[in-house]
């Protein structure tokens, strides 16, 4: 079973690559490109590898009607980001015109897949138009998730596994949805769809052409950073842009169960979620913060900075949702760093906080950090009454103390992980401190710039073949959570 499951992943996946290779291919007849050839390749390597394992994991079905385990289910979606990465890279490497070794090729894509959007490319108009599409279009795949396209996109009973679909979107409660997990599956893929459809067309009723319109709401949709010019959302001299750019990375952050209620006409459960509260109320705080931190404080002139009263509102709003919403994008004024060190803590803040459950943001998700908070408040109220029984509410409901061990537990492992990695940067791969600990943190909250060297006014070209083995490794735990990836670091959960 798991053979077919990984061929029906693979053969869509081939499908996508060879809509890139169609593209490709037209501006291949109208301007000469030659990344085509690349594409055309790989999506019949692709395709062929996932006709094999399909045939070969039906065969094995037919003699084993064995249902897969929750570890199954998880170890299958850890590994399919992976294998998906690998077959994803090969346009890269096969692309004469972009020379890359095998680190830096699983870097981008997994750069992509994961949303993080950190770049190995320096040069990106000098990319073919190909290139930039499947660029943005791994991020708009990564952004809903690649079991859960599957789930909309293959009628097939192999597929509808609940624990699959709960692996890759942390948070959701599924029977809280639709009892049917494809068909919950293809009313997210149609809101998701849907938001993509009028980002672009809002994109290009600025000074965006066509094909820019559709790379960057994929991107922006996925809040994945990825975008057809090194500048990103700069390049357009634009503020009609940057705010549309902005207000569709805040939504793209909220709950997506927010618009499958909406969408169902159950719009009054909207009013008691209590992440989606926490999060506008974060960024307005953000907002206000970066505001009167432009407002009143005195830089030297060697970075831009914005200036009029509508420009530092402006500036603010787009910070706070690039990096909140872990999209990474760059405006007009964009270097953080540049901005001094006062600017920096509440930047790291953001990459840590990162959005809703079950959005396409990054991060350590806005429900844990609330869970941690009422968690402290009531261990010091207990301090106060120690015969106290004292429970812990979210949306009303009452969560349970197993729930509140996980949230805990994950944030022992997201301290020990951020720690040891951190480590690694510094005493194998020569960054400093600074450098290092930006890095990790971009990476496990899937934002994009870091820190230092790495940070949004530069790429990561410089970094070493074993920190973007390291950094893809956090990238695919940080979109995908803790204990999922951790499950294929498990013997008894392959063995069972």
């Amino acid at each position: 079973m798991k053979k077919s499951i990984f061929g029906m992943l693979l053969t869509m996946e081939s499908l996508f690559i060879a809509l890139v290779a169609v593209v490709a291919f037209y501006y291949h007849y109208t301007e000469g490109e030659q990344d085509w050839k690349a594409f055309a390749v790989t999506a019949g390597i692709t395709f062929v590898s996932g006709i094999l394992l399909t045939a070969y994991g039906h065969t094995e079905l037919g003699r084993s009607q064995k249902q897969l385990s929750r570890g199954g289910s998880f170890i299958i979606v850890g590994l399919t980001w992976v294998v998906f990465s690998a077959f994803g890279m090969l346009p890269f490497i096969l692309y004469k015109g972009l020379d890359v070794d095998v680190a830096s090729a699983y870097f981008e894509t997994m750069s992509g897949f994961s949303t993080m959007g950190a770049t190995i490319i320096p040069d990106i108009e000098a990319m073919p138009h190909g290139i930039l599409l499947w660029r943005s279009l791994m991020q708009w795949m990564g952004g809903l998730g690649i079991v859960v396209f599957s789930f909309a996109m293959l009628p097939v009973r192999d597929m509808k596994n609940s624990t699959m679909f709960i692996a890759e979107m942390s948070g959701l409660t599924i029977n809280r949805l639709q009892p049917k997990i494809g068909a919950t599956s293809r009313r997210l893929l149609l809101i998701y769809l849907f938001l993509t459809i009028v980002c672009t067309l809002m994109f290009w009723a600025g000074p965006m052409n066509l094909f820019d319109s559709v790379c960057f709401s994929l991107s922006t949709v996925a809040t994945g950073g990825f975008g057809t010019h090194t500048a990103s959302i700069g390049y357009f001299h634009s503020a009609y842009v940057e705010y549309v750019c902005a207000i569709f990375m805040l939504i793209s952050s909220i709950n997506f169960g927010i618009y499958y209620y909406l969408s169902i006409r159950r719009g009054k459960l909207c009013l008691k979620n209590e992440e989606v509260k926490g999060f506008l109320l974060t960024v307005m705080g953000l907002v206000a913060i970066f505001c009167l931190m432009f407002r009143f404080t005195v830089f030297d002139g060697s970075v831009a900075v914005p200036q009029t009263g509508e420009d530092i509102f402006r500036t603010s709003l787009f910070h706070v949702a690039t990096i909140i919403s872990s999209s990474g994008f760059q405006a007009q004024s964009f270097d953080y760093v540049g901005w001094g060190i006062p600017f920096w803590m509440p930047t790291i803040l953001m990459m840590i906080l990162g959005g809703c459950t079950v959005s396409t943001a990054g991060g350590m998700k806005m429900m844990r950090v609330l869970i941690y908070l009422k968690y402290a408040l009531r261990e010091f109220r207990v301090h106060l009454h120690p015969h106290a029984v004292i429970s812990i509410k979210f949306n009303g409901q009452i969560i349970a103390e197993h729930h509140i061990r996980r949230v805990m537990s994950y944030l022992v492992i997201y301290v020990f992980i951020l720690i040891i990695s951190c480590l690694l940067m510094t005493m194998f791969m020569d960054f400093d401190l600074t450098t290092a600990f930006g890095a990790v943190v971009s990476s496990f909250g899937n934002t994009g710039p870091a820190l230092g060297e790495l940070g949004p006014a530069g790429n990561f070209v410089s970094v070493p073949a074993a920190g973007k083995w390291l950094l893809s490794f956090l990238m695919l735990i940080g979109r995908l959570e803790i204990f999922t990836v951790l499950f294929l670091f498990m013997p008894k959960a392959w063995r069972l």
